[in-house]
């Protein structure tokens, strides 16, 4: 009986905790749909009285949502592809194949994960300016293209393909990059999943580096765009909800689609590391 009570109070205690997280989100629908000035009545409703997408229309004829949603999701898919070549292929490459300098420079690596992101901002910046790579989605993109994190992840991962399978390989005459389409990619799908989940959520919900970054309001990134739209019309809350609802949404929908597959990557890479 003691444990059927302790069972139901923790069943009551997550459904309690999951409420609470879910409810911000609820209301931001909600409001969504509300029309314009209704969310600003008290009490204020928590259901809209009448359902209407005059706000998401307001975002996508006169605000430019449309283009900021593309510029959004051009960039998040294109650092997506670019992290995965780069980070696999580094991954692999720390995991099995030698070189000279390849413990040390793994390790200096790993020692710039505990330097904050910030402090290299300004540098960063400087030498994309140099490269003339400012206010355009190159500078954006090249800071998104290989990631120490990637790298350690995909190494950890990488370190269970059996050394005896790669030199089986190479015996019966298959060139490195062969080994690396037929046997590698295959065994890291499930981490590469995992990577590219995470590239693009972080790219999607990226803000300060886009902000650095683009000077000109047609390339603005969703997060970027919707600051910007707060500032003109901060008592606008219908069509403020309706871009945060934008802007969450396909993240939202692309994380739980994905969960199961880079749970279990994480989970196997931390078994087989």
């Amino acid at each position: 009986m003691k444990r059927l009570w302790g069972s139901l109070a923790v069943n009551a205690l997550l459904i309690v905790a999951g409420a609470l997280a879910i409810a911000p989100l609820l209301w931001m629908v909600s409001v969504s749909l509300m029309r314009p000035g209704e969310a600003d009545s008290f009490p204020p409703p928590l259901v809209p009285g009448e359902p209407s997408l005059a706000a998401y229309r307001e975002l996508f004829a006169h605000q430019g949502m449309g283009r900021y949603f593309a510029n959004s999701l051009v960039l998040a898919c294109a650092a997506t592809v670019l992290s995965l070549g780069f980070n696999v292929t580094a991954g692999y490459a720390f995991a099995k194949l030698r070189f000279a300098g390849r413990d040390l420079i793994f390790q200096l690596l790993l020692g710039a994960l505990v330097i904050p992101g910030q402090v290299a901002m300004i540098p960063l910046f400087l030498m994309l300016k140099g490269m003339g790579l400012v206010n355009n989605f190159g500078g954006v993109l090249i800071p998104a293209a290989a990631g120490v994190f990637g790298i350690f992840l995909v190494r950890q991962y990488a370190l269970s393909i059996p050394d005896e399978l790669l030199e089986a390989a190479r015996v019966d005459g298959a060139g490195e990059f062969r080994i690396f389409r037929s046997i590698v990619l295959p065994v890291l799908t499930p981490i590469m999943v995992t990577l590219a989940t995470f590239t693009f959520l972080a790219s999607w919900n990226d803000f300060m580096w886009p902000l650095i970054v683009l000077g000109d309001d047609k390339l603005y990134t969703l997060p970027v765009a919707l600051a910007s739209l707060s500032r003109e019309h901060v008592q606008d809350a219908e069509l403020m909800m309706a871009g945060a609802v934008v802007t969450v949404a396909p993240v939202l929908v692309l994380f739980v689609a994905l969960q199961r597959y880079y749970i279990r990557g994480l989970l196997a890479g931390s078994v087989k590391g």
